[in-house]
């Protein structure tokens, strides 16, 4: 795992990030490891930095999900790390069912919550595409470990 360090030139946490979000990519085998800030604009959430296997869309670019909405989001606000084996179980929520389809076909994932100030500033997610995966305990650590060195950059 990377460790993070603070950095005054934004532009140079940004390139830390996304090595991370690399970092564990490759450490756990995922599809996709994203990171999602809470910056001023009309979308919440959006994606700043991600790392995806070959093959695997961005979500950098995606807007159709309105992420206030979301369950999960909902979860992450009381401080909760999201874990899910199988997306399709976790909640019936039609919106939640929604975005697993236009997020590639997400199948598990791992959401972490980033907080400053005892607020949600931003959400790393790891993703499993295609078929449900049962996410080891190293796997759940260490996204909560990357989130917590990304908060040190933010």
């Amino acid at each position: 795992m990377l460790r993070a360090r603070k950095i005054d030139n934004p532009r140079m946490s940004i390139t830390h990030i996304d090595l991370m979000l690399q970092g564990l990519l490759e450490l756990t085998g995922a599809s996709r490891a994203t990171l999602r800030r809470d910056i001023p604009g009309d979308y919440a959430f959006p994606v700043t930095n991600e790392a995806c296997l070959p093959g695997v869309s961005s979500l950098k670019e995606e807007r159709t999900v309105d992420l206030k909405a979301q369950p999960v989001v909902h979860e992450l606000r009381k401080g909760q790390q999201i874990v899910q084996d199988d997306c399709r179980t976790a909640f019936d929520d039609p919106a939640f069912h929604r975005m697993l389809e236009a997020y590639g076909g997400l199948a598990a994932q791992i959401v972490t919550p980033i907080f400053k100030a005892e607020e949600l500033v931003a959400i790393l997610s790891l993703h499993q595409l295609g078929a449900p995966r049962q996410w080891g305990d190293g796997e759940v650590t260490a996204a909560a470990q990357t989130a917590e060195h990304a908060a040190a950059l933010l």
